[in-house]
């Protein structure tokens, strides 16, 4: 008889109570592995959760991330671009070559636009690698972030644009010191130049992403650790479960560093041609920089889990049957 089953006040133990305590510890233990196995998927998608509502909806931790960009060669590149080319779009050479025969003007409009291109992006250089600079780029990413906030959550359409207008108007008045600048000052707009971050129509969509990442950051880190501290508590065999459920979370963060890195690959190949894919991979380093480090974090805590479950010491009861065999074999 085993001296687990229960016995009655006769010393009758019947069929069905022999049968129903293993399949209720089966059932158990079956819970106990399914509610480990949730966890462990949930614990990194509650970080790439977490993650996300930061990035769309805490400015300072936004414009923390982008600043080290202020410093990248590539993305002073794009920048000094794309201000020369927002400043070279109202360049008007008809007053200076109104005297020129008209079979010469051609070759010349092309050598002044080039002159005055080439003079333009000095002063525009000047301005990204000086020491301003990075004050007015977290100025322009806290603007555009804090737009971008409020057309998430506003019903509107509005389109999300980084305004780089305190650079234009920096370089305006750098110009303004040099006589070859005056017209161009004259013909350069107030409003200066913007790169389109999100399109108007796109707004509806990213607003529907933006609910479920809010609500996934509430409920899904309490619902892993539930999960997890559940199914510990629920199984027997607690040091293989350690051991499962540290090699299941490794597994499941690096399974979401690939997703990431295939989902960062396309976005990269769906950019237009005109934005700069040095800057572009710089950006996306920079934004998804946290997030690698924390999947990371886990693949690392996971093994060490598992590690030290197994090389750690028997449990107790292990412990304890031993000590009665030894018991049994001295009487």
């Amino acid at each position: 008889m085993s001296a687990s089953a229960p016995v009655r006040p006769g010393g009758r133990v019947t069929e069905g109570e022999r049968s129903s305590r293993p399949l209720w510890r089966r059932g158990r233990a079956a819970a106990g592995g399914v509610l480990l196995l949730l966890g462990a998927l949930l614990v990194p998608l509650s970080l790439a959760a977490t993650w996300a509502r930061a990035e769309l909806t805490e400015t300072d931790s936004y414009v923390a991330a982008v600043a080290p960009l202020a410093g990248n060669a590539a993305v002073q590149d794009a920048v000094v671009d794309d201000v020369t080319d927002g400043v070279m779009a109202h360049v008007r050479l008809d007053g200076l070559l109104h005297a020129v025969p008209r079979a010469e003007r051609p070759a010349l409009r092309k050598h002044f636009t080039r002159g005055l291109r080439e003079f333009v992006d000095k002063q525009v250089r000047q301005v990204v690698t000086g020491r301003g600079f990075p004050a007015m780029w977290n100025g322009v990413h806290r603007t555009a972030h804090r737009t971008l906030d409020g057309s998430l959550t506003a019903p509107g359409r509005s389109a999300v644009t980084l305004d780089l207008t305190p650079v234009v108007e920096r370089v305006k008045h750098q110009l303004s010191h040099n006589g070859m600048g005056l017209d161009i000052l004259r013909r350069v707009p107030r409003a200066g130049v913007e790169i389109v971050l999100l399109k108007a129509p796109d707004v509806p969509r990213i607003a529907a992403v933006y609910k479920v990442v809010q609500t996934g950051a509430l409920l899904l880190p309490p619902a892993a650790a539930l999960c997890l501290a559940g199914g510990l508590l629920l199984t027997r065999r607690r040091r293989r479960a350690l051991i499962c459920t540290g090699l299941g979370c490794a597994a499941a963060a690096a399974l979401l560093a690939a997703a990431l890195a295939l989902a960062r690959s396309r976005a990269l190949d769906a950019l237009p041609a005109m934005i700069s894919r040095p800057a572009a991979h710089a950006y996306a380093d920079a934004l998804a920089g946290p997030l690698l480090t924390g999947v990371w974090g886990v693949v690392g805590a996971g093994i060490l889990t598992a590690a030290l479950a197994a090389a750690g010491p028997p449990t107790t009861r292990t412990l304890l049957a031993r000590r009665l065999a030894r018991a049994a074999d001295g009487r």
